[in-house]
């Protein structure tokens, strides 16, 4: 299973940023693989390796959301009502505070 680790710095070609700054956590392992869908009745399915499932936290119980924009499919875990309200707050108040920035930046 190829691993790559990747920082959005180290994709624009800045140099890394050490760990110790605490608003800088943007370290991702990015865990690519390929599957074939299984037939299951009239419906086609995807089985997900366990490796997979343990590193997500997803379980059988685990409510999924599943969205596309036409090509991708992203598969990921229901989000908590809270975490969705307290980055909508968040959204609200950077909307607020940066909006005149927001819309030069789109002209």
């Amino acid at each position: 299973m190829p691993v790559a680790v990747a920082s959005r710095a180290s994709r624009r070609g800045a140099p890394p940023v050490p760990w110790s700054w605490p608003f800088v956590r943007e370290r991702h392992i990015v865990r690519t693989m390929r599957k074939k869908l299984t037939r299951t009745g009239n419906s086609l399915a995807l089985v997900l390796d366990r490796d997979l499932l343990d590193a997500t936290g997803i379980q059988a119980s685990t409510p999924l959301e599943i969205s596309t924009d036409g090509e991708v499919i992203v598969i990921s875990p229901v989000r908590g009502a809270r975490r969705t309200e307290r980055l909508r707050a968040l959204m609200d108040r950077a909307h607020a505070k940066y909006s005149g920035v927001f819309r030069r930046l789109a002209e």
